[in-house]
């Protein structure tokens, strides 16, 4: 089994709290990770119809069989256990007592506020990131590969091939949990909207453009974007708030968790095509960024990354928050470093009226790790290294 980057932090938490939550995508590794880190207590799956039953009819007698506490699964199956929940932990007065997991951030989050807030840490666990892998058989020096097959624990567990797991994972997962948030009657076209979602990785997004593109209204792509991003399939980066002049752009841009999964929607079908393909400017920061969010939130950190461009073009791809500092972040899907790729970063450091001693980055595709006065190149398998060093 992989070790999980997060296992350290979720130790630390059931120490400290009665209740630890564990959320993420479907298929990250949740169940695997918390039944391994906690063997010794019992476990009970909310997606057993039968014990859902049981939880949700006698809800008491459910818990009165968790005496040294439990791991419950998909928690968010059952939201009335919630306040149950609390009630045992106050009269327990125990950390670590209950180990609830759950697929959906949006009813988990709901809950959680309502009910269990103070009583409970919150952790985060997406599928493995290159740090998680590089010192493993899986480990590769190709992102191409890596940004082909995504980084969901069963493709590599299982040796399935990406082509073979994409599609089950859609159908299954993607869809059941979509139609639990938000009944969909057309699923069809929520499909194309995902392909459509899929070629605007890495970009700003326009909410007009996609619901003119997918024939819909435009709250609806609002409301599908939320379900998306409640079920871990997309993020969102928020342009920096500082106004260091008055045209700034102030639309998101949407990334997806799992370049592999981006990479089936869009019909790449192997390393080869993802390389001259259109998009792999968009693909290859997606990769990136989301290495960042991995990172920080494998150690129970909030990501604190932006990003910032004017009306003039005028952009850096990520600006992320460490200590009093903010951190440039060029990203460059090329192999050869190129000159060019410093004029964000320069008109950056002069606008912001750059005081500190921090460096800029750009990371980038090839292989040339360079060191200048403000400025740092870096390879892509060098980003969690750097990122412990900020």
């Amino acid at each position: 089994m992989i070790k999980r980057k997060i296992l350290n932090k979720l130790l630390y938490l059931s120490k400290k709290f009665p209740v630890v939550t564990l959320t993420g995508p479907r298929q990250s590794g949740k169940t695997t990770l918390v039944k391994s880190a906690f063997p010794q207590k019992k476990y009970f799956s909310l997606e057993d119809p039968d014990i859902r039953s049981y939880a949700a009819s006698d809800p008491r007698g459910f818990l009165s069989d968790c005496k040294n506490g439990a791991i419950i699964d998909e928690i968010q199956r059952v939201p009335d256990l919630f306040s149950y929940i609390q009630t045992v932990v106050d009269n327990k007065r125990q950390n670590g007592f209950f180990i609830l997991t759950g697929s959906q951030n949006y009813l988990l989050q709901e809950n959680v506020s309502q009910t269990l807030a103070g009583r409970t840490a919150i952790l985060t666990l997406l599928p493995f990131s290159t740090e998680e892998l590089e010192l493993t058989k899986y480990a590769s020096k190709s992102s191409a590969k890596y940004i082909y097959t995504g980084f969901y624990p069963r493709i590599y567990d299982r040796k399935i091939k990406p082509s073979d797991w994409y599609p089950n994972y859609i159908q299954t997962y993607i869809e059941r949990d979509i139609r639990m948030i938000k009944n969909i009657s057309d699923l069809n076209t929520f499909q194309k909207f995902l392909k459509i979602c899929a070629g605007r990785t890495g970009q700003l997004i326009n909410l007009s453009s996609i619901a003119s593109d997918c024939g819909i209204t435009h709250n609806t792509v609002k409301a599908w974007l939320s379900i998306l991003e409640s079920s871990y399939i997309i993020f969102f980066l928020k342009p920096y708030h500082e106004n260091f002049n008055k045209r700034l752009v102030k639309m998101h841009k949407m990334y997806f968790y799992d370049t592999g999964l981006a990479c089936f929607l869009l019909g790449i079908k192997d390393k080869k095509q993802l390389e001259t393909h259109y998009l792999k400017g968009g693909i290859f920061e997606s990769f990136v960024m989301s290495e960042i969010f991995k990172h920080k939130t494998n150690r129970g950190l909030d990501p604190d990354c932006y990003f910032w461009r004017d009306k003039n073009g005028n952009e850096i791809d990520c600006l992320l928050e460490s200590g009093n500092n903010i951190v440039p972040i060029e990203i460059k899907a090329g192999k050869t470093f190129n000159e060019d790729y410093l004029s964000g970063i320069n008109y950056w450091n002069k606008i912001a009226n750059k005081k500190n001693n921090q460096k800029s980055y750009i990371i980038y595709n090839g292989e040339q790790k360079q060191e200048r006065k403000e400025f740092v190149i870096i390879n892509w398998q060098d980003i969690h290294d750097t990122l412990n060093k900020l």
